[in-house]
């Protein structure tokens, strides 16, 4: 667990004895990203790249998931400053979120702005309760989002509507998330929701995961034809894993569905 106050990691067991990480947001009311949640969640995605389990969900505590950046972070930063602060979080947030070897899952319950809203789109799936409001706020500061929020708002939604949520700042509820395709489902009790999916996929066999990520990822990177011609390698080494073997026997012995994964 996180010694830092602003977030809580804690690791639990499913019912099959698969791991997974609950990342919690933890500084209420308004958990803002300030230098201590800032530092906190860098130390947890250390901790989670060191040790990752097979499900991470984000959650927050308090009303808000959050009301955004302290604006005390960016005060009188020098050009050289303000750069070297977003390489800085690219490198020890965004990045290494998208790299966890498993699958991500992000909770949506309440108002998510600015920096929240650019680690859920580096999730793999974003859950939203129906009152959940989501915006890229960062105009009122003459700053635009630059944790990589827009452009991964753009792969979800396209670049037309990525502009238009940036531009006017404007907060957008969770059934038009979802109709954009950003958020992918929008639950009434988020919270068991997500943790019911957490609790599914780390069941699931990780190793295929991480397998559909890092192809998914050579789309993003290069585009279809990039994508294909990593995919043989890629895919090809899942048939040394102890998970395929087992669930092909699985298969031919008693038929789909009923294999156990280990994630190995």
């Amino acid at each position: 667990m996180s010694d830092l106050k602003a977030t809580r990691l804690e690791r639990e067991t499913t019912g099959s004895g698969a791991e997974i990480a609950v990342l919690t947001l933890a500084n209420p009311p308004l958990n803002l990203f300030d230098q201590a949640m800032l530092d906190a969640l860098i130390a947890d995605l250390a901790e989670l790249t060191a040790n990752p389990p097979r499900a991470v969900l984000i959650r927050a505590e308090g009303k808000l998931v959050s009301g955004g950046v302290d604006v005390h972070v960016f005060d009188g930063l020098s050009v050289e400053q303000g750069a070297e602060l977003w390489r800085s979080l690219f490198a020890r947030i965004i990045h290494p979120l998208e790299a966890l070897p498993c699958p991500v899952v992000f909770a949506a319950h309440g108002l998510t702005l600015t920096a929240a809203f650019e680690m859920a789109v580096a999730c793999d799936i974003i859950l939203a309760a129906p009152k959940a409001k989501f915006g890229l706020v960062e105009t009122v500061v003459g700053l635009t989002p630059s944790m990589g929020g827009p452009q991964r708002l753009a792969e979800r939604a396209g670049s037309g509507r990525a502009r238009e949520f940036v531009m006017t700042g404007d907060l957008y509820d969770a059934a038009t998330m979802a109709d954009w395709g950003v958020v992918n489902a929008v639950h009434d009790d988020v919270e068991t929701a997500a943790r019911q999916l957490v609790h599914r996929l780390a069941q699931g066999p990780t190793k295929a995961h991480v397998a559909t990520k890092e192809i998914i990822g050579a789309w993003r990177s290069g585009g279809v034809a990039h994508a294909d011609s990593v995919t043989p390698e890629v895919s090809g080494a899942l048939f040394a894993t102890e998970d395929l073997k087992g669930a092909v026997r699985s298969f031919l012995e008693v038929g789909p569905g009923k294999a156990t994964y280990t994630g190995r």
